[in-house]
């Protein structure tokens, strides 16, 4: 089985939104929680388009920047974007090939609030 069969998996088990960009700004994957997260503006069917026509020019800029700066070292792979809500922080990571080079950004949401449930309950 292909390696990118297990990281798809791995993604969809995020319970936040994962949104893939390649470096024109075109969405080339939502994890389920982003398809419900979207849905108001289609959901699945954003990918394929530019994130461009889903944010304002200022959240443009920003993000033009971000990936500048993700450009300029290998080292340079996470910014803190935005507080969702209280409990869950927005953040913009590089995503680079084999060889350390850029070929994308995505946006993941991390959430702050522990985990309360003993280790291993199902056992």
């Amino acid at each position: 089985m292909e390696l990118s069969t297990y990281f798809k998996s791995f993604i969809e088990t995020e319970e936040e939104p994962v949104t893939i960009c390649d470096l024109d700004f075109r969405i080339i994957y939502l994890n389920k929680a982003a398809n419900s997260a979207y849905a108001k503006i289609g959901g699945y069917d954003i990918v394929g388009k530019s994130l461009n026509t889903y944010i304002d020019v200022e959240t443009q800029s920003k993000i033009n920047m971000v990936v500048e700066w993700f450009k300029e070292s290998p080292e340079n792979n996470r910014v803190f974007a935005c507080k969702v809500k209280a409990s869950v922080d927005g953040y913009v990571y590089a995503l680079r090939d084999e060889n350390g080079e850029l070929i994308g950004f995505c946006n993941k949401r991390k959430s702050r609030v522990p985990d309360e449930t003993e280790p291993y309950s199902i056992l």
